[in-house]
């Protein structure tokens, strides 16, 4: 099965949101509140929110296509971190946020992530990035295997905000100049 690598255009806003929304609790810990998640999908995931990442110009969108089925995608946000804690233990400038990196589960095991990381990746090395970096729940042991065999190395610790529950999370980064 081949993994088709494309940018996202203004007219995927509504595939991505959805994918977004089914995707998002996947990377939660099974403690978080199904009503949490759900305020996080609406505030951030929206198709609304999409659009204005797409039309930011600091957003990358990345979908990864299979058969014509939209598997999963990533999101590239260039520029400095927003956290002063995440700017403080991500070394490499400038820098390239990979904010989401999500597969729908059917998906899973065929491919699709390391596609998409391999071209988020490479986006982020176009673009003149040194650097990249990323958050991920402390409890989701599968990403972080993934993203440690995909080269990235563990920097530091954030907090991030799911509806009204905040989570740990660990800051991974990925050198580009080295």
């Amino acid at each position: 099965m081949a993994v088709r690598v494309r940018r996202a255009r203004p007219e995927d806003v509504g595939i991505v949101a959805a994918v977004a929304a089914e995707t998002f609790e996947l990377a939660c810990p099974p403690t978080t509140s199904s009503e949490a998640i759900a305020a996080f999908v609406a505030e951030n995931l929206s198709e609304a929110r999409f659009a204005g990442y797409l039309a930011s110009g600091a957003h990358t969108i990345l979908l990864g296509d299979v058969d014509n089925q939209i598997a999963g995608y990533t999101m590239l946000v260039a520029g400095e971190p927003s956290d002063a804690g995440v700017a403080a233990v991500v070394t490499r400038r400038p820098t390239v946020e990979i904010s989401k990196c999500y597969v729908r589960a059917q998906f899973h095991g065929q491919g699709v992530s390391r596609a998409l990381m391999e071209a988020s990746i490479a986006e982020a090395r176009k673009s003149g990035a040194a650097g990249v970096w990323l958050g991920v729940n402390q409890q989701n042991s599968r990403a972080i295997r993934f993203y440690e065999k995909s080269g990235f190395a563990k920097v530091g610790e954030k907090r991030f905000l799911v509806g009204d529950e905040l989570h740990d999370d660990f800051v991974l980064e990925l050198p580009l100049d080295a």
